[in-house]
């Protein structure tokens, strides 16, 4: 029996459909053809696995046969599946995947219950399923309870710091220079204030939430050189730094390590501290404002400590002398149009909460690359932090004239130009007896010639207001069987975290930037 010409040709296109499909499976090598190279890889995941050490192994937990499984957890899962197959070929055998369908009242669920994976509900039918991750190394394990397609943008990123984290066995070193009581007082200042029948100042949550990833190693303004082995560093509301310390900052930043800066034109915590009748006799408050104009002249970053930021868009509402309400346009209740949907410190934000905060932006001519986190409504003005000293809310919000957006804060990266470009600065006169201990020190001893550009892309992170950081702009705080305990009324908290945590993960980490969905749905035209 001859088949027809027409025959043959379906036989034939159907065969070569088949040879085409199993070519396409067995080559290694992936064509992104995406507008974001969502499928693709970035250098600094590629970097990553190049360096793992000893084996990993990834057990990804997904209950595909769930009755009532939602179908874009469905396609997510596939997602995650052929990213992790990415890790695993780019990791030239440091990496192995296993996929593993936990079936209920098994030992696949117990494992997975063991690992800490949470389970999630399916909508149709109210049954239980599993969607996570665990990471292995040696006797290190790590997680990611229960994945969600809202954060696909940063899947790429999310493995990438499970499998850089799951190979550190000491917790990151993180330097604190702050001149506000964020970890409480001292045992010094306590022992004063109970010998003079004062309340000692407790921490700040936002400690607790940094204590979990990082050893704090306090840095004394007075101070001449940061601690050595520090993996990244917090300035926070600096006052009279030393000139040596800031070059000591200087050289941190440009070395590749991460500076997370917080300036504020106009801290609470100071304004509480301060002598009422200075302010009546018309004089500032010490300590108030904060800045290191040095520093970010050289970075190519304008900011005026003596402006505040008033939103009328996104003022506060407070109450008022006479009990009543009235909307306070210095302190800006942030909504989630606010924060940049396309960074990981600020992608899942809803809400923050900023005090009399002050403004940022590039000076022209800057070649670092500036991106605004956090900004303001284009209902927004400067107005003279001198002005609001007696000022009530109705007359500061008849002093404000928009301008257009204001940027609270950024994130800066680049090559950065040494603000110290003759090197060390000049300290106090040396005795005549160290003079000579310094004389007798042999040439290998002396510092190194100090960086003037950075080494390769330094970060940068700034924010100009420091009181949101405090509990009472962030937490409210109850007591639970004899325990303090704080719930978050805005995401303050996790703003700080994730952009600390961004910070202090490797310059490969910093480096990966979120994509974009695999889901395009249909627009409405007409």
């Amino acid at each position: 029996m001859k088949l027809s010409g027409k025959a043959l040709a379906i036989a034939l296109l159907f065969v070569g459909l088949v040879l085409v499909n199993y070519l396409a499976s067995s080559i290694p090598a992936r064509l992104d053809a995406t507008a974001e190279s969502i499928y693709s890889l970035s250098p600094g995941t590629k970097a990553l696995l190049g360096k793992i050490g000893e084996p990993v192994a990834l057990d990804l937990y997904f209950s595909k046969d769930a009755t009532g499984l939602p179908i874009a957890y469905k396609n997510y899962a596939a997602r995650v599946t052929e990213m992790l197959k990415q890790f695993v070929r780019a990791s030239h055998g440091k990496l192995t995947l296993n996929v593993i369908n936990p079936q209920p009242d098994t030992p696949q669920e117990e494992k997975a219950t063991a690992a800490g994976l949470t389970p999630q509900v399916s909508q149709q039918g109210g049954e239980q399923f599993f969607f996570g991750l665990v990471v292995t190394q040696a006797d290190q394990q790590k997680t990611i309870p229960a994945f969600t397609p809202q954060r696909e943008q940063f899947l790429e990123y999310d493995l990438s710091k499970l499998v850089y984290s799951v190979q550190q066995f000491d917790k990151r070193k993180l330097g604190l220079l702050t001149s506000l009581p964020l970890q409480g007082s001292s045992p010094q200042e306590m022992q004063m204030m109970m010998m003079m029948r004062q309340q000692p100042q407790p921490g700040q949550f936002v400690i607790d939430e940094l204590r979990d990833s990082f050893q704090i190693v306090t840095v004394e303004a007075t101070a001449t050189e940061l601690p050595a082995g520090l993996d990244a560093l917090a300035v926070i509301h600096p006052q009279n730094v030393s000139p040596k310390l800031q070059f000591a900052i200087d050289q941190f930043l440009l070395g590749g390590k991460p500076v997370f800066l917080a300036l504020d034109p106009a801290s609470q915590y100071f304004k509480r501290q301060s002598n009422p009748q200075q302010q009546m006799m018309g004089q500032p408050p010490q300590n108030v404002s904060s800045n290191l104009p040095m520093l970010l002249t050289a970075y190519g970053i304008a900011y005026d400590e003596t402006k505040v930021v008033g939103d009328l868009e996104n003022a506060t509402q407070v109450q008022t002398g006479s009990g009543g309400v009235a909307r306070y346009p210095i302190w800006l209740s942030l909504r989630r149009e606010n924060f940049n949907p396309k960074t990981l410190p600020t992608a899942q934000l809803n809400s923050a909460m900023f005090i009399e905060s002050g403004s940022i932006a590039q000076k022209p001519g800057s070649t670092l690359t500036f991106t605004p986190l956090i900004e303001s409504s284009a209902q927004s003005g400067e107005i003279a932090s001198m002005m609001l000293q007696f000022a009530q809310p109705d007359d500061v919000s008849k002093q404000i004239t928009p301008s257009g957006k204001k940027t609270i804060a950024a994130l800066v990266t680049g090559k950065f130009k040494t603000a110290f470009p003759d090197g060390t600065p000049a300290g106090e006169e040396k005795k005549d007896d160290d003079a000579k201990k310094d004389d007798q020190k042999p040439d290998a001893a002396k510092p190194a010639d100090s960086l003037k550009e950075s080494k390769s892309t330094s970060t940068l992170f700034v924010v100009a207001d420091t009181d949101w950081l405090f509990d009472d702009y962030s937490v409210r705080k109850f007591s639970f069987f004899g325990q303090t305990a704080a719930e978050p009324f805005n995401d303050n908290l996790a703003f700080a975290s994730n952009t600390i945590e961004f910070l202090g993960g490797s310059p490969d980490l910093i480096s990966i930037r979120g994509k974009g969905t695999s889901l395009r749905p249909f627009d409405v035209v007409r």
